[in-house]
């Protein structure tokens, strides 16, 4: 007689749930960078917006008023929107302004902070 050769069942199962196990961690961890990548580009684009925002307000040469003011931009493809919120400083030459931008499925995605002086 001669001996069988070949795999039995059990070994062909437990190959099987190893690769399983596998492809499965793959897929996990190629969601995961696909996640990352998304949430990158949108932050990317949340501080585009408040940087240029910020710009125009030294670009305009003007003192800002206290307050808040609402803005829309368009970066990347994604409407975003934010507001410029304007507070007093102790020196009355300076305000500070923060630049909080959002999406429609994010209130608040980043703030950017800067302090501005009298020109």
């Amino acid at each position: 007689m001669r001996p069988a050769r070949g795999f039995t069942l059990i070994e062909v199962l437990v190959a099987l749930t190893l690769v399983a196990v596998a492809l499965g961690a793959g897929m996990r961890a190629a969601g995961a960078l696909t996640d990352n990548a998304e949430r990158f580009q949108l932050m990317s684009a949340a501080q585009w917006c408040a940087e240029n925002q910020l710009v125009e307000l030294r670009l305009s040469r003007q003192f800002p008023g206290v307050g808040e003011s609402r803005f829309e931009c368009q970066q990347l493809g994604r409407s975003l929107q934010g507001r410029l919120q304007v507070q007093a400083t102790p020196n009355p030459n300076f305000r500070r302004v923060d630049a909080v931008v959002g999406s429609g499925e994010h209130a608040s995605l980043l703030t950017l902070s800067t302090i501005v002086g009298r020109f």
